[in-house]
């Protein structure tokens, strides 16, 4: 798979030598500062990946250089299959240029080539960035929430993406009334038209505030685990003032499987 050049000059491609696969594994080194083998990517797995019905993509500039990628498999959860994207990740010195999304849709188009119509992967809730990406950009929705998923305290929400509604855009949030840091953490709104407040630096919060960062975790945990089993998807995310991100909520019937 090879895109046709952006006016910018950003192409997105499969890859399939070794030598990119060296390069993807080194730039995926840089971007998450990894020093400890245990989290390194290993090239033979990208190899296998491709020719085995997974996606390895990246962008490449203009000077051919790689300066972002993503990889996935084939996934299951013994009801349905989808691909499971497992990382995405941009050079430093090109965030903000809308790669992320070029590595989505190139994804999009290994995985729908491969017969699968949907796509899941996970984030941190508290990168609330992230989230707006995922469900204002991409039109995703949030689905499951994983407590502990990668250790303790390393929580995650499960993102769900239709792959034949992919330019479904999120329905309009309500609008919540004004927020305080008392509601970090809780919901808020009725049984239709719920949002859940997060202060918009949590990582700056476990530095400067650990123990007000701690209550608003168990209390994301408990509020992110309460509404996803009541079969409510998140459908958007969007930062309402200089301290707060708001996520906005939907039932699963109206916010679409995808």
């Amino acid at each position: 798979m090879t895109g046709q050049p952006r006016a910018d000059g950003f192409r997105t491609v499969t890859l399939t030598t070794p030598a990119q696969y060296a390069e993807a594994a080194a730039l995926y080194r840089a971007v998450f500062g990894y020093q400890d083998s245990d989290y390194a990517l290993n090239p033979r797995l990208l190899g296998a990946l491709v020719g085995n019905g997974g996606s390895v993509v990246g962008v490449l500039d203009t000077t051919d250089r790689l300066v972002a990628v993503a990889y996935g498999f084939c996934g299951t959860d013994g009801r349905s299959t989808y691909h499971y994207s497992q990382s995405a990740v941009v050079a430093s010195d090109q965030q903000g240029k809308g790669l992320g999304r070029l590595l989505k849709r190139a994804q999009r188009e290994v995985a729908l080539e491969y017969g699968m119509t949907h796509m899941r992967w996970t984030y941190d809730p508290f990168q609330t960035r992230n989230a707006h990406f995922n469900f204002d950009v991409l039109g995703a929705r949030g689905r499951w929430f994983k407590q502990d998923m990668y250790g303790p305290g390393v929580d995650r929400v499960v993102v769900e993406w239709d792959l034949r509604r992919a330019d479904v855009q999120p329905p309009a949030p309500v609008e919540p009334p004004e927020l305080t840091e008392a509601d970090w953490g809780l919901p808020g709104g009725d049984a239709d038209k719920l949002w859940l407040a997060l202060p918009a630096d949590f990582a700056g919060l476990t530095v400067t505030r650990p123990e007000v960062a701690e209550r608003v975790r168990r209390d994301v945990r408990s509020t992110f685990t309460d509404l996803f089993g009541k079969g409510a998807a998140a459908v958007s995310c969007r930062r309402v003032d200089a301290t707060t991100a708001v996520y906005f909520f939907a039932p699963v019937e109206e916010a679409g499987r995808g």
